[in-house]
């Protein structure tokens, strides 16, 4: 930024404009376009890959500039906040016509990625969430809005669990304090940490005290104390939500009167999914494919924008609470089975428009008189909905309809007030319904009869003085006139006064025309202001209703939810999920949601259902080897899918089920590494497989595939081996184990709990039949270079891993022994299973004691045992 000030009036409005708004790209309005300069204008020119052209200042130095036409401005606005950017909107404030010298300009908004509201700049299926962060002596205030819509979410954790939440939610932007640091990954020797998949505002650090917050949040939701938001105590909680709100106003410069009290939660309220099983389990973004691979793309049957948001937000955060899952299965299975009252709501709901951000634009002052209209549109459309839904059983949709408000007093004031189909500005005209104002309706009656007499009048001149090509015609400088040609000058009335002259013309006016002119153009700016009131007023008494309204939008939501689920259930065969309090999980027939859809679309291939049984004493660990490409990976990820589901009160993809309360899913699937932190595949894997082991508990789920493929063959049997023991003696998690390390077999002979399962393969001469079928026991081989002869190797590769796989064999195998002799004969080498009792005398050895000839003697006996 130039730090000298240019001389001419515009640039000095630009300079103060720019001083109110450090940080931000500041679109300054000049006539039809928004114009940046200096830095602004290179970062954006650059950013928006727009011309960068000059203009000068009053000192005749060439000032670097660029512009984007102001009808346009809204697609380069949302360019610029994907890519992190601040932008201050500097607007006329007036008309042109009616400023004395320079128009007044002033910040009318401040746009962020966290705080944008204009519909065109957001996806419709995702909140856009603004979060703060303070942290201290470990723990972590994280508090998040979505100025979109109004929810309003805050808790406290530990410091170390700040970045997968923010991960979580999906967070766009997070206000810290001038000179702190948020707490992230950590860079491994040096390397530059990655950067975050949200902005990074900074912000005084006096916005986070704690009285700050209070004070705040007492004014903005009038409030005598903040007791009832369950927050009172909690002063890292307070200062973040009162730094939320202190960048809101300052941002947005207006009331915000949609926004949602604070809600306290704790994580312990749902399911923890972190940001890596998130990934793994393709929730919401596809590792590879399309968007139709994710889960809530399986899911989603909402017809409307508002429940689109609430089913990815389950999907998140699956509940822990178990009554409110069974209410909502309660409603999903009436759903189920009312067909003709689901498809009916189905039809009613797709009408209505996204109420919850058409509120958030009326009280943030955005709403054009078209949204005004829609939100009136949307409303009418509840009674409707409300009597559809009353025939459904259940405690949620009664919950529903005894919250859900008809608001035929805010719909009626709306339909009575504007105009059917008003234009999107107010300036159009045409925006207030005629009969609303007395005072309008006459202006509306002096501007269209004013009009027709001017009509009338240029008729009757061109009869009275036999000039056909006499005009009548009106422009903003000289209002209304008369012209005549050159030509018939002649004719002209000495009762005419000359206005104007042309080259090929003169302007005339009279007495009649002056009088007539000044009604019409004073009825017509009257109009503009008297609709202007007229508008603003119903903008602020439908501000005034907007708790009623976001109260019930938000039912709305769930409703339509609810509905989508129960379509999903229908159209799938999904069933209704039992829960279990003895920490069984048995799923009969499964199948991942999924990978089932892209079946059914591909062809008449049918996916092979599988069942599972765990629970916490007999069988709590299952170790599952089979070839690759089988199936093991698709197994253990849709008894986690199904999880998920059931816990946000979904059918589930299975013919029946019983399932637990699971208070957080792990995976660690697949190969990745993360090079910009400098980690390799296997340090990853070592990196995920800790947080596991440091943070599930009993009442989690573990789904493990390849632990230890990243390195040494003996290393990473080794690590499989305790990490699966660990889980069983420490954990005590329900854990699917899927391995290539046969030795991994054994575990059940050592660990009571541990069971072998096996993904059925058969070999038909040279060709691999995955049968994809879940059975007991473990796998007689791995058919790892028949796959690798699937896969399109060489022949000549093939034929020689074969020969060195034989050679192996023979090297490693006991004269005459068998296969299973083989395996266990590797599996001895590395963890020397001992006979019964050894281990017992090893740890009662008293080596201090013990003299050289029983030591040998020791030995001997051993070896005999060992022999035996």
């Amino acid at each position: 930024m130039a730090t000298r000030a240019s001389k001419t009036p515009v640039m000095q409005q630009y300079h103060a404009a720019k001083q109110e708004c450090p940080g931000c790209l500041l679109f300054f309005r000049l006539g039809d376009f928004f114009e940046l300069f200096y830095e602004d204008a290179h970062t954006a020119a650059s950013a928006l890959g727009i011309t960068l052209t000059k203009r000068r200042d009053g000192k005749g130095s060439a000032i670097p500039m660029c512009g984007v036409p102001v009808q346009a401005a809204e697609t380069y606005l949302a360019k610029l906040l994907d890519k992190g950017h601040r932008i201050a909107i500097c607007d006329q404030v007036e008309e042109a016509k009616k400023g004395r010298g320079l128009v007044r300009r002033s910040i009318v908004r401040v746009l962020s990625p966290g705080t944008t509201s204009d519909v065109s700049l957001l996806k419709a299926g995702e909140n856009n969430y603004l979060s703060a962060v303070s942290c201290k002596k470990g723990r972590a205030g994280l508090a998040y809005v979505d100025v979109s819509t109004g929810e309003f979410q805050a808790t406290e954790i530990a410091e170390a669990e700040v970045e997968d939440l923010l991960r979580s939610i999906g967070a766009r932007e997070v206000l810290r304090a001038e000179e702190s640091a948020l707490p992230g990954v950590q860079p491994v020797d040096g390397a530059e940490p990655p950067a975050p998949p949200y902005t990074r505002t900074e912000v005084p650090s006096w916005i986070f005290e704690f009285e700050y917050g209070e004070s705040l949040l007492l004014e903005t939701f009038g409030l005598h104390s903040l007791d009832g938001l369950g927050i009172a105590q909690k002063e890292l909680v307070v200062a973040v939500c009162g730094a939320l709100i202190h960048y809101l106003k300052e941002s947005q410069r207006t009331a915000l009167q949609h926004l949602d009290r604070p809600r306290y939660f704790e994580q312990t309220d749902w399911m923890v999914i972190d940001p890596v099983t998130v990934r793994h389990l393709e929730l919401f973004d596809p590792l590879y494919q399309e968007q139709a691979t994710t889960l809530l793309h399986a899911l989603d049957r909402t017809a409307t924008s508002m429940g689109a948001r609430l089913v990815r937000n389950w999907v998140r955060r699956p509940s822990l609470n178990l009554q409110e899952i069974e209410e909502r299965l309660e409603a999903v299975e009436g759903l189920f089975k009312h067909t003709i009252t689901r498809s009916e709501l189905d039809r009613e709901l797709r009408k209505l428009h996204d109420i919850e951000r058409l509120l958030a634009r009326i009280t943030l002052r955005s709403a054009t008189p078209r949204d005004t209209y829609l939100l009136g549109v949307s409303l009418r459309r509840i009674p409707t909905l409300r009597m559809l839904a009353k025939v459904l059983p259940g405690k949620r949709i009664d919950s529903l309809l005894g919250t859900m408000d008809s608001l035929e007093d805010v719909a009626d004031r709306i339909g009575r007030t504007l105009a059917d189909e008003p234009p999107v500005a107010l300036g159009d005209g045409g925006v207030i319904a005629d009969g609303f104002s007395d005072e309008l309706d006459t202006l509306r009656d002096i501007q269209r009869n004013g009009r027709g007499f001017i009509a009338k009048l240029e008729r009757r001149e061109r009869q009275a003085t036999g000039i056909d090509s006499l005009k009548v015609r009106f422009n903003t400088v000289f209002g209304y006139f008369i012209e005549v040609s050159k030509a018939n000058l002649s004719k002209v009335p000495e009762s005419y006064d000359r206005k104007q002259t042309l080259v090929n013309a003169e302007r005339f006016t009279t007495v009649e025309l002056k009088e007539l002119e000044a009604k019409v153009l004073d009825a017509e700016g009257r109009i503009g202001e008297l609709e202007a009131a007229i508008f603003e007023q119903l903008r602020l008494e439908i501000a005034d209703q907007a708790h009623r309204i976001r109260t019930t939008a938000g039912c709305i939501a769930e409703l339509d939810t609810l509905r989508g689920l129960a379509q999903v259930a229908v159209e799938h065969d999904y069933a209704r999920p039992q829960f279990t309090s003895d920490g069984v999980l048995q799923i009969e027939g499964g199948r991942h949601p999924v990978v089932e859809r892209m079946l059914e679309q591909s062809g008449p291939n049918r996916f092979i259902e599988n069942d599972v049984y765990l629970d916490s004493d007999k069988r709590l660990l299952a170790v599952i080897t089979g070839p690759n490409m089988g199936g093991k990976s698709t197994y253990l990820r849709q008894i986690a899918l199904i999880s998920v589901m059931a816990q946000i009160g979904s059918f589930i993809s299975a013919r029946k089920a019983s399932v637990p309360l699971v208070d957080r899913i792990f995976t660690r699937i697949g190969a990745t590494d993360n090079l910009t932190l400098g980690r390799s595949t296997f340090m990853v894997e070592m990196t995920e497989t800790a947080q596991i082991l440091n943070t599930a508990s009993k009442r989690s789920l573990i789904l493990l595939d390849e632990i230890g493929r990243g390195t040494a063959t003996y290393d990473g049997l080794a690590i499989a081996w305790a990490v699966a023991e660990y889980i069983h003696s420490k954990v005590r998690a329900k854990t699917l184990f899927a391995t290539h390390y046969h030795e991994l077999t054994a575990l059940p002979e050592a660990h009571a709990g541990i069971f072998n399962l096996h993904v059925s393969a058969r070999q038909a001469g040279d060709r691999l039949v995955f049968l994809r079928q879940i059975k007991p026991g473990n796998a007689d081989r791995s058919y790892g270079i028949e796959v690798a002869r699937l896969a399109g190797l060489p022949t000549d590769v093939i034929a020689r891993a074969r020969d060195v796989l034989a050679q192996h064999e023979r090297a490693e195998a006991p004269p005459g022994g068998s296969k299973a002799a083989l395996a266990t004969q590797r599996q001895g080498k590395v963890f020397d299973v001992m006979p019964k009792g050894l281990s017992e005398e090893l740890r009662s050895l008293d080596l201090d004691r013990l003299s050289p000839f029983e030591a040998i003697a020791l030995i001997h006996d051993w070896q005999r045992r060992f022999s035996e």
